[in-house]
C-alpha cells in the first residue's frame, strides 16, 4: 500500500516543479513584454518562495486542525489558481501576485508530502522512499523546460502558466479521491510531547540548511545555465533541451543512490562525492562543447542525493511533532530560497557574464557537505545509533 501511495504523491508533486520552472522558461518575454532586467526576473522566480519564510511554521500547526489529505489538495488549489493569476496578468505586478499564490502551494505540498512519505515510510526505506518523491520536483521541471519553452514559442508566454494550472487541478482530484493516512499514527496534541526538543532544534536546523543549500544551487543552475549555453552560441530552445538532460536523469540516479544509503549506509561520503561532481559540472557548463557532458554528470550524481538530504529532516522529528517540525524545517529553506534567485540575478546584471550566477551555483553546492556533517556530529553527541538511519 505505501508503495501506491508513494507513487500517487509522485504524481502529484509533479505539478509544484511545472509551475514552478513557468516563469523561467518565459523570462524573455517577460523582459520583452514588461521591459523586466535579469534582477527582477529573479525577484519573480524567487516570489515563489517568499509565502514559506512566514507561513511554514503556521502551515505545520494547522496540521492539528486539519488532515493532511486536506491540506496537501489545498495546496495543489493554491499551486492552480495562482498560475491563473500570473496567466492573466498584465504587468509584472499580477504576474507576482499568482507567484505568491502559487507559492503558498508550494508550501504546502512541500510541507505535507514531505510529511505523509516520512508517516508511511517511518523506519522503512525512508531514504529510498523519500529521494523517489523529491525526484518528482525535477521530473516536473524538465517536462516544463521543454514543454513550457515550446508552448511559449507557439502561444505566447501565457500559455505555460494556464497547463501548469490545469495540471495542478487534476492532480488535487486525484489526492482528494485516492490518498489515505496510514494506521496508527501518533497524534500530535498541544501537550509537551509535541513540542520539539533541544536536539530536534539543532538537528532541523542543519537538515533546513542542507535542504536550502542544495535546491538553491539547483534552481541557479535551471535559471542561468540555459544563459551560459546560449552565450556559448545555442539555441535557447536547445540550450532548454541540455540543461533538462540534468534534469530528467536525476530522476533515476536519485531513486538508486536512496537504495544505496538504505543499503549501505556511508551518506556523508556519498555526499561527498556528490557534491564534488555538482561542482565540477557547474565549472564544466561554461567550457565549450561541453554542456551536454557537464549535465550528465550533474543528473547521474551531483543531484542524486536529493532524497538522502531531504531524510534528514524525517530522521530528525518524532512522528507527533513531524508537522510542526516540518514547518520550522521549511522556514529556513524558503529563507535561504527565497534570497538566492535575486541575488544571482544583480550578479549577472553586475558582471554581464552568466558565468557569474553559476560560481554562486558551485559555492551553494559546496556548502552541503558541512552541513550534513554537522547534523552527524549532533546526534552523534546525543548518542543516537546512526547505523539504522543509513548513516553508518
Amino acid at each position: 500500500m505505501r508503495w501506491r501511495i508513494l507513487a500517487l504523491l509522485f504524481l502529484a508533486r509533479i505539478g509544484m516543479g511545472f509551475q514552478f520552472q513557468t516563469l523561467a522558461s518565459v523570462g524573455d518575454g517577460l523582459i520583452a513584454a514588461f521591459g523586466l532586467d535579469y534582477a527582477s526576473l529573479g525577484l519573480l522566480i524567487g516570489l515563489f518562495m517568499a509565502p514559506g519564510l512566514i507561513l511554514a511554521l503556521p502551515a505545520g500547526y494547522l496540521g492539528r486542525l486539519i488532515s493532511d489529505r486536506e491540506m496537501a489538495v489545498l495546496g495543489l488549489m493554491a499551486l492552480a489558481i495562482g498560475g491563473l493569476i500570473s496567466a492573466v496578468a498584465d504587468g509584472s505586478a499580477g504576474i507576482g501576485a499568482g507567484r505568491v499564490i502559487a507559492g503558498i502551494g508550494f508550501l504546502i505540498i512541500n510541507l505535507y508530502f514531505t510529511k505523509m512519505v516520512a508517516d508511511w515510510f517511518d523506519g522503512r526505506e525512508i531514504a529510498t522512499a523519500m529521494s523517489i518523491l523529491v525526484m518528482s520536483w525535477p521530473f516536473g521541471i524538465a517536462m516544463g523546460q521543454v514543454g513550457h519553452a515550446w508552448l511559449s514559442e507557439l502561444y505566447g508566454w501565457r500559455a505555460p502558466f494556464q497547463i501548469a494550472s490545469v495540471y495542478c487541478l487534476l492532480a488535487a482530484v486525484g489526492v482528494f479521491i485516492f490518498y489515505r493516512a496510514p494506521a496508527g499514527l501518533p497524534v500530535a496534541n498541544s501537550g509537551g510531547a509535541a513540542r520539539l526538543t533541544r536536539l530536534e532544534w539543532r538537528l532541523v536546523f542543519c537538515a533546513a540548511s542542507a535542504w536550502g543549500v542544495f535546491n538553491a544551487g539547483y534552481v541557479t543552475y535551471l535559471s542561468f545555465g540555459p544563459k551560459v549555453l546560449e552565450n556559448l552560441g545555442q539555441s535557447s530552445i536547445a540550450a532548454a533541451g541540455v540543461i533538462s538532460v540534468g534534469s530528467w536523469l536525476m530522476i533515476g540516479s536519485g531513486a538508486l543512490c536512496g537504495q544505496i544509503v538504505d543499503r549501505y549506509g556511508r551518506r556523508d561520503l556519498v555526499l561527498t562525492v556528490c557534491m564534488t561532481a555538482a561542482v565540477m559540472a557547474l565549472w564544466l557548463l561554461s567550457l565549450p562543447g561541453a554542456g551536454l557532458a557537464a549535465s550528465l554528470l550533474f543528473g547521474l550524481v551531483g543531484m542524486a542525493p536529493a532524497g538522502v538530504i531531504m531524510a534528514l529532516a524525517g530522521l530528525a522529528l518524532r512522528p507527533e511533532v513531524r508537522a510542526l517540525g516540518m514547518g520550522v524545517f521549511f522556514t529556513i529553506y524558503y529563507a535561504i530560497m527565497l534570497a538566492t534567485p535575486p541575488a544571482a540575478g544583480a550578479i549577472l546584471d553586475a558582471t554581464g557574464q552568466p558565468q557569474g550566477p553559476i560560481w554562486l551555483g558551485m559555492i551553494l553546492f559546496a556548502s552541503v557537505v558541512p552541513c550534513a556533517l554537522a547534523f552527524k556530529f549532533i546526534k552523534e553527541g546525543y548518542g543516537v545509533d546512526f547505523r539504522k538511519a543509513g548513516s553508518s
